[in-house]
């Protein structure tokens, strides 16, 4: 073997190493597993919301589900793309929350798997399953098709779901630090 090939050959058990530190087999689990306990959660207790529902009640569970997916998406999405030297800055000065934004960012992996995918995407299934539900009480009610009413309901939930994600996240990547910031405020009255 010549030195090339050595040094190459070490390159790529250096980098091998360093990948498997990146990946973090206890969050990924942890993640896995609390993203199946709050669907459980959020389903059963949705569900027996949605059994006699009034189709405002329905429609404004909906919409509430998309608000909340789209906006922890926006703060996901904020969080990695933020500059933390504003922040270091600001924990010199010892503004409150620098600190917790600081953390925040130096998690930014986690933070924005916690808020993009768990959060964001439970709130997705959420929506949906109310949509379905929506769709069979506006089917009977209007004594309309149940496919066609299911169609428009479920394509009007990813309308909304995808137009209000492309507006969050271009204000996400705009205001990144101020996003990061006043989570990071909100964030601290919970941590104490």
């Amino acid at each position: 073997m010549n030195i090339k090939d050595k040094v190459l050959k070490d390159r790529i058990i250096k980098k091998d190493k360093a990948i498997r530190k990146v990946i973090d087999i206890k969050w990924i689990f942890f993640v896995t597993v609390l993203a199946f306990i709050l669907t459980l959660i959020l389903s059963g207790t949705s569900n027996k919301l949605l059994e006699d529902i009034n189709l405002w009640i329905g429609l404004f569970i909906i919409i509430f589900f998309i608000f909340i997916g789209v906006f922890f998406d926006m703060i996901g999405i904020a969080v990695t793309s933020a500059d933390e030297k504003p922040f270091h800055s600001m924990a010199a000065k010892k503004v409150r929350s620098a600190k917790s934004a600081i953390r925040l960012l130096k998690n930014s992996e986690k933070v924005s798997a916690f808020l993009n995918d768990v959060i964001g995407d439970i709130c997705n299934i959420m929506s949906g399953s109310a949509g379905i539900v929506v769709s069979s009480v506006i089917a009977v009610k209007f004594k309309s098709d149940l496919v066609l009413t299911t169609l428009i309901v479920t394509s009007s939930i990813a309308a909304l779901t995808i137009g209000g994600k492309a507006l969050g996240k271009s204000f996400a990547v705009n205001k990144s630090e101020l996003i990061v910031y006043e989570f990071a405020k909100i964030l601290s009255i919970f941590k104490r």
